[in-house]
């Protein structure tokens, strides 16, 4: 199983809406709070190559990018095999 990182801020539809997606997808994953201004959201900012909005999705250290770059992944097929699901 690869890696799934997701870094998260508590209130926000986006966040909530790809570790829904995640989940039902049943692969293990870690949420990770970002909040405004911690090391966390620095450290989202710094491995995603400058974005700045949560949620940050990396695969096996790869940014995947936000909800939106998720959704696009599930529509167009290409979430399972990264995700290594059947």
């Amino acid at each position: 199983m690869p890696k799934i990182e997701v870094y998260t801020q508590p209130g926000c539809p986006y966040c909530v809406r790809a570790v829904r997606l995640l989940s039902s997808k049943g692969v293990p994953f870690e949420e990770i709070t970002a909040l405004h201004g911690t090391a966390e959201r620095t450290a989202a900012r710094e491995r995603s190559g400058g974005r700045t909005t949560v949620p940050q999705v990396f695969i096996d250290g790869r940014s995947i990018g936000g909800c939106d770059d998720l959704m696009a992944l599930e529509r167009s097929g290409q979430l399972d095999p990264l995700l290594q699901v059947a």
